[in-house]
C-alpha cells in the first residue's frame, strides 16, 4: 500500500490522464445482448484454430525485422473447472476483463490508464474488431496485459448449432493467431455470462482449456455513469473476483482511475487472469 501523500498523487494523476483520454473519444463498441453484432466476416466452421499464421511483418533492403515477443498460449489450471468464474478467495488479487470491441481511441484510453497505475488486465477480443483493428492485438500484448478470444462476430453463440459455432470460436482463433503467432490465453463466450454444455466442449476442440466467465459484472455497457460503474464494481468485488468490463464506452474510462485507487485502498491487486489463477 503507497503512503498517504503518494496515493493522493497517484489519484490526481489518474484522474487527470482519464480527462485527457477521454477528450475527443465517442462511446461504442461490444455490448452483451444490447446492439447489433458485426458479421462482416465468415469462417468455415471446417478450417481449424491451428491453422499455422501468416507472417506479416517486412524488413528493409536485407534487414531483418523485429522479432515480437512470442504470444502466450491457453494455460491449464489443475483444480480448476472448465468454466472459470473467480481465482482463489484467499489471495488478495482480481481480474478486470474486458471485451474487446469499438473505438479503438477508447481502448487505448483503458489500456493507457492501466498501465498508468501499473496494472494488467484481460482483454477478449471479437475476430471482426481485430480484422479492422488489428495494430490492436500487438498494443495489447505489448503491454504486457492478457489477450484472449470473445468469438469472431459477436453473436449469441448460446442460441447457434454445433458447426456455427464452432465457426465463431475457430474464426476469431485464426486472426489471433495470424496476428500474434497463438489463439490467445482465453475464450468468453459472447453475449452470455456462461458457456453452455456444447460452447465448452468446442471451446476445448479449439485448444482452450478454460471458459472465462466472472462473477461481479460492472454493466458499464449500459452506460449508467462512471460513478455507477465504479459503485457497482466496488460494492461487490472481492478476493480473487473476475470483473467484465468493456472497451467502447467513455464511462469505463473515466472510471478507472477511482476504481483503481479503489482497489489499491482495499489491499488488492490488479491482475491478468493468468496471473491471478497462477
Amino acid at each position: 500500500m503507497n503512503a498517504p501523500e503518494a496515493s493522493v498523487h497517484r489519484r490526481s494523476a489518474l484522474r487527470a490522464g482519464a480527462g485527457a483520454a477521454l477528450t475527443g473519444a465517442l462511446a461504442a463498441g461490444c455490448t452483451d445482448g444490447h446492439g447489433a453484432a458485426d458479421t462482416s466476416t465468415k469462417t468455415s466452421a471446417e478450417t481449424p484454430a491451428d491453422a499455422p499464421g501468416q507472417a506479416t511483418g517486412k524488413s528493409d533492403a536485407g534487414a531483418r525485422p523485429p522479432v515480437p515477443r512470442p504470444a502466450p498460449t491457453p494455460h491449464r489450471f489443475p483444480g480448476q473447472p472448465v468454466q472459470i468464474e473467480h481465482g482463489p478467495r484467499n489471495r488478495p488479487r482480481v481480474a478486470l476483463t474486458f471485451h474487446g470491441q469499438g473505438d479503438p481511441a477508447i481502448a487505448r484510453a483503458v489500456l493507457a490508464e492501466a498501465e498508468r497505475a501499473h496494472v494488467r488486465i484481460t482483454v477478449l477480443a471479437v475476430g471482426s474488431w481485430l480484422d479492422e483493428h488489428p495494430d490492436m492485438a500487438r498494443r495489447i500484448l505489448d503491454g504486457g496485459h492478457d489477450l484472449g478470444n470473445h468469438t469472431q462476430s459477436h453473436v449469441d453463440i448460446s442460441a447457434m448449432g454445433e458447426a456455427a459455432a464452432y465457426s465463431e470460436i475457430t474464426g476469431c482463433a485464426q486472426r489471433l493467431r495470424r496476428l500474434t503467432g497463438s489463439i490467445g490465453t482465453w475464450f468468453r463466450p459472447s453475449r452470455s455470462r456462461h458457456a453452455t454444455p456444447l460452447v465448452q466442449r468446442l471451446a476445448r476442440r479449439a485448444g482452450y482449456p478454460h471458459v472465462l466467465s466472472y462473477d461481479v459484472d460492472s454493466l458499464d455497457f449500459t452506460s449508467p455513469g462512471a460513478a455507477a460503474v465504479t459503485r457497482k464494481i466496488a460494492g461487490e468485488i472481492r478476493n480473487g473476483s473476475v470483473v467484465s468490463l468493456h472497451f467502447g464506452y467513455a464511462d469505463t474510462v473515466a472510471a478507472l482511475p477511482v476504481l483503481l485507487t479503489e482497489i489499491d485502498r482495499r489491499q488488492l491487486r490488479a491482475v491478468t487472469t493468468t496471473e491471478l489463477l497462477t
